[in-house]
């Protein structure tokens, strides 16, 4: 497959390239609008291919691209692609609103091609292992009571809108296991801190119950450190994690320490290992699940009602 990177800013050369480019059987082209970046990074990786311009991959003869740049251009380069009958990748999120991403998805479907998105936290191998059920699709794990996610930073209050589609839709997502919650359902507090005489948000926390599982996702932007919490309870089994790569499970009475094996490369105790092998298959396939596509418009529905609760 010949697949085309489009924005190599920081993203993308942290989280994308050092696990894309050790893929086997894919060619890379890498495009910019800064020259010197790109030069850098082609050379780097031993990219042949390189652009400056979106449009030129047209082409290129790709079979799919990947979307790294700022969210305010997610909408226009993933409709040029998906016009063109490319599969596209964007890096959450896919719009800062909901109406964007539905017509995004609207164009997907009317030239059938996949609109895929970036949500690493979806596939942390170490919750995959421990939190059965999480995911939405196993129907032989035992009952889910709560699931928590807890995403906080350090003195970085915020405008609403960016608060909540660039950083607080990760944990929003991660507890969208079933994508199917109203709005109107989900209990929703939120803490102001003033800056400049100017209103920011500071804290988001948003609940909900579905059948007999309780949900909670929450954001801390005040907090002493920039941290990340999961917690997962079943019938008298507990997790709680808190880091990708180590937690402790309570039963019984009894703790006992959970792990990654030692040599896990950090990218792939976050998921982007797995999430691209994901990927690639969608590419392979030209499509992928129903399932997939809802809880991606969703999750997006569900901030856009939070950023209305905010006003």
């Amino acid at each position: 497959m010949k697949i085309a990177l489009i924005g190599l800013g920081d993203i993308a050369v942290k989280a994308h390239l050092p696990v894309l480019t050790q893929m086997e059987n894919v060619e890379w082209v890498f495009c910019t609008r800064n020259p010197e970046r790109l030069q850098q990074l082609a050379k780097k990786y031993h990219v042949k291919e390189t652009f400056t311009d979106y449009r030129s991959l047209a082409k290129a003869g790709v079979d799919a691209v990947m979307i790294h740049s700022a969210t305010s251009s997610h909408p226009m380069l993933a409709e040029y692609f998906l016009k063109l009958g490319v599969p596209v990748f964007v890096d959450k999120p896919l719009a800062d609103n909901y109406q964007q991403c539905e017509q995004l998805y609207d164009v997907a479907e009317s030239h059938q091609v996949p609109l895929f998105m970036g949500f690493n936290r979806r596939y942390i191998p170490l919750y995959q292992q421990y939190f059965p059920g999480v995911t939405g699709d196993n129907q032989t794990a035992p009952p889910l009571l709560s699931l928590r996610w807890e995403k906080h930073r350090h003195d970085l209050p915020g405008e609403a809108r960016t608060f909540i589609f660039d950083d607080f839709i990760h944990p929003l997502d991660s507890i969208n296991v079933n994508a199917s919650i109203l709005p109107d359902d989900t209990y929703v507090t939120r803490q102001f801190v003033q800056r400049g005489g100017q209103p920011l948000l500071g804290r988001l926390d948003v609940q909900w119950q579905q059948g007999g599982t309780l949900f909670h996702a929450s954001m801390n932007r005040q907090h002493g450190a920039t941290m990340e919490t999961v917690s997962a309870n079943y019938q008298n089994v507990s997790y709680r994690f808190d880091s990708f790569t180590e937690g402790s499970c309570w039963q019984g009475g009894k703790e006992e320490r959970l792990k990654l094996a030692d040599w896990t490369p950090m990218l792939a105790a976050k998921g982007f290992h797995a999430m691209a092998e994901h990927w690639l298959e969608v590419v392979s396939a030209g499509k992928q699940s129903h399932s997939l596509t809802q809880r991606n418009l969703h999750s997006h529905l569900l901030a856009e009602h939070l950023v209305n609760q905010m006003k």
